[in-house]
């Protein structure tokens, strides 16, 4: 008997490993797919002139350089205001907060946020950001808004990340006369670094693929601007563009281009996310 169960019990788990490997291998595929199709339309349209141009109604010309440059600036905007402010949070909630109640609300306040559609943030950037503060649209305006949109995943990440430094490493740098700030510094913050930049990497990829809280925030502008320039000013993203492109005008060649040029700058920026996020462990192991 106990050896006719513990086969069935085998067979149970060598299904459920079958199907575990067949669900990653689907995923995996699917992805391949994807890019290579997203690739393999895109790439033949990607030329000297595409990437150096901007964009003219008049001249009939197509240039994507502005786009890339304001999708970098608004990239580089939302990222300075909202890592520091997500991790302090999530510092705050996992160290500091005394009342359980408080860290319910604020956790509570998090998830209904997450699950707002961007649309709606969208809006609202424009009413709080262009409207009642007087910003214009550009760069400025539509970092806000996404600072408010991934606001979410920094913390919740990060909040997680510091949940899984045990607490014995901070009962021996509280023991060794370490103060608590100083103690979060070195010890906790560095052991939570993955989880920290796993939360940026996927903030990086939403604000990399967010238009439509951008159309209403940031403008449709394809004109070369300068950084101080773009902040106030009318600038369309590289996926505001592939809108405009795909709807508007109705050329999906380069649109696929667009995508194309959209999908490489976000495998570039995860990958450096992914090379500083190994170099900070090592640092780390070497002290």
């Amino acid at each position: 008997m106990d050896a006719r169960i513990s086969k069935g019990r085998r067979m149970r788990d060598g299904m459920t490993k079958g199907l575990l490997y067949a669900s990653s291998l689907m995923v995996c595929l699917i992805l391949l797919f994807i890019i290579g199709y997203i690739f393999a339309r895109g790439v033949p349209g990607i030329t000297a002139e595409l990437l150096s141009t901007q964009s003219s109604y008049v001249r009939d010309t197509i240039g994507i350089l502005p786009n890339i440059l304001n999708t970098l600036y608004i990239v580089l905007v939302a990222m300075a205001v909202v890592i520091p402010l997500g991790v302090c949070a999530a510092v705050y909630l996992n160290e500091y907060a005394v009342s359980k109640r408080l860290v319910r609300l604020i956790g509570f306040a998090v998830e209904t946020l997450a699950g707002i559609p961007s649309v709606i943030f969208g809006l609202v950037g424009m009413l709080l950001f262009i409207q009642m503060l007087g910003l214009q649209a550009g760069i400025l305006a539509g970092g806000f808004t996404l600072v408010v949109m991934v606001l979410p995943t920094i913390l919740s990440n990060t909040l997680e990340s510091l949940k899984t430094v045990p607490d014995s490493y901070r009962e021996g740098a509280l023991a060794l006369g370490s103060g608590k700030w100083y103690m979060i510094r070195t010890v906790v913050l560095p052991n939570a670094i993955e989880g920290i930049v796993t939360g940026c990497i996927l903030a990086v990829g939403r604000i990399v693929g967010e238009s439509a809280a951008l159309l209403y925030t940031a403008g449709f502008g394809l004109v070369l601007h300068s950084f101080m320039t773009a902040l106030q000013s009318s600038s369309a993203t590289l996926t505001v563009a592939l809108y405009v492109y795909a709807t508007e005008r109705g050329q999906i060649g380069v649109a696929f281009s667009v995508a194309t040029v959209l999908l490489a700058i976000t495998l570039l920026l995860n990958v450096a996310a992914n090379i500083s996020a190994s170099k900070l462990n090592r640092k780390e192991k070497v002290r």
